[in-house]
Parts: structure tokens; C-alpha cells; sequence
């Protein structure tokens, strides 16, 4: 935790202008996003609007060997689901759509998950508490909070609905590189764990799964999914400590900060 990396307001401008960036492809998937399409489909169209859109690049793409440039993760999938030309979205899917961008050398993370229409009303809901669990967490942060702090208020929300929190994957510091210190655990004991100050980046990113918390990865050595085959969802934003409190840097033109 000794390595984290405090960024100058000038690296903070420049993390803005990457996050700003990738709101606008989520914006753009929002309207794309439908029963049919492949999840290929969706890796081929993100990767065309990042680089020739907004010209700037898909940082997972070639990242520890990963060919793509985002992961997509249908409902039992937890995360790092890998996309496929054979893998259609069906009418009550819920799928994840996870990406990160650079831009003049920054990088910004974020994911969505997005509910087919007819889903079942328990897919929902747990989508639904997903994203209440991440802002739970993110309303939490400003210098002098603690990781632990983070963790504790999204572990709250999640397990007072009968839900469960993946303990095996978690946010990450972020800037020049993708993984950066520290880890941010989405669970956890208030008043525990780093001391957060002004210009710290990480993500805040809540896996949250309506069965038992355990995971096991596939055979392709990427694809998570859950134990006992239940849904899980997951949302994910990237957060800059402020002097006050935070800014999410990924914030969508239909979301307010908190």
C-alpha cells in the first residue's frame, strides 16, 4: 500500500478527460445494447468508437494477454466473461459490460450491467441493489475515510437484501497503469485499512451475486462464475478523492454524484 499513487491536480485533469470519454461509450451502448446481439457484437462496436470516435484506446485490449477489448459477463458470470461471436443476448439476460479506455496516457475502468427486457423481477432487483451497494460505497470516500469504510457500507446494503459480496476480485487503484495500489476490497470493518487522501484514483467496482459469494474460474482461465450458478451483477465507477469528499470521473450524463 506503500506505492499508491497521488495524482497532481494536472494527472487528475487528464484521468477527467479519460472518464469523461468513457461515459460517452457507455452512452452510446445504452441505445445498442438489445436482445440478439452478440457479445462480440458489442466487443467490435466499442472498440470501433473508442479509436476512431474518440481516438483514444481500449486499454484491456492486449492487457496480461486478453484479446479483446472489454469483458461482457451474462447473468451467472461474475466477471472477465470473454466475448463470443456464438454468445447471443437473450430477452432475460442481465449482462456486464465492463471496459476501460486510455487517453494521453491515463486510464479510466468502469462497467454496467444491463437488464434485457424481460427479465425476472429477481434479476432486477439484484441489479438494482448492485448499483445502490457501489454509491453506498462511493458516497463514503473523502480524505481522512478508510478503505475499510468503503467496504463496510457496501457489504452493509448488499447483505441486508439476502445478497453476498465476491471476496476473490475487488477495485484498484488507477492512472498510468490499470492495476495500481491500493486494492479495494468491497467488504469490510469501519475505521480498518488505508487512510484516503486528496488525489488518490481507484476504482469502486461491487460484485454481488443473489446466492453464496464463492467463484470458480473456466476452463478458457478468464471466465468467472458464480458456485452455485445464481446470478451476479456488477457496477463500477472510477473515483477521484477530492479535497471535500470525491468526484466520480465516469459519472453517465443520466447519473448524480451520490
Amino acid at each position: 500500500m506503500n506505492n499508491v499513487t497521488i495524482k497532481t491536480a494536472q494527472e487528475a485533469e487528464l484521468m477527467r478527460e479519460s472518464g469523461r470519454l468513457l461515459a460517452q461509450v457507455f452512452a452510446m451502448l445504452d441505445d445498442y445494447i438489445q436482445p440478439g446481439i452478440t457479445t462480440m457484437d458489442i466487443n467490435n462496436v466499442v472498440e470501433r468508437f473508442i479509436t476512431d470516435e474518440l481516438k483514444a484506446r481500449p486499454a484491456s485490449k492486449g492487457q496480461y494477454g486478453y484479446e479483446y477489448s472489454l469483458n461482457t459477463s451474462i447473468n451467472e458470470v461474475v466477471c472477465h466473461g470473454v466475448p463470443s461471436e456464438r454468445k447471443k443476448l437473450a430477452s432475460k439476460d442481465i449482462i456486464n459490460v465492463d471496459i476501460t479506455l486510455e487517453k494521453n496516457g491515463f486510464i479510466a475502468d468502469s462497467s454496467t450491467t444491463y437488464v434485457m427486457p424481460d427479465a425476472t423481477p429477481i434479476a432486477k432487483a439484484l441489479v438494482k441493489t448492485t448499483y445502490e451497494a457501489m454509491w453506498e460505497g462511493i458516497k463514503v470516500v473523502k480524505p481522512g475515510a478508510r478503505l475499510g469504510d468503503v467496504g463496510h457500507a457496501i457489504q452493509q446494503h448488499a447483505e441486508k437484501q439476502g445478497y453476498s459480496v465476491v471476496r476473490e476480485y475487488c477495485g484498484h487503484g488507477i492512472g498510468r497503469e490499470m492495476h495500481e495500489d491500493p486494492q479495494v476490497l468491497h467488504y469490510g470493518l469501519p475505521n480498518t485499512g488505508l487512510v484516503l487522501q486528496e488525489g488518490m484514483t481507484f476504482t469502486i467496482e461491487p460484485m454481488i451475486n443473489a446466492g453464496t459469494e464463492k467463484t470458480k474460474t473456466k476452463k478458457d482461465g478468464w471466465t468467472v462464475i458464480t458456485r452455485d450458478k445464481k446470478l451476479s451483477a456488477q457496477f463500477e465507477h472510477t473515483v477521484l478523492v477530492t479535497a471535500d469528499g470525491y468526484e466520480v470521473l465516469t459519472l453517465r450524463a443520466h447519473e448524480q454524484q451520490g
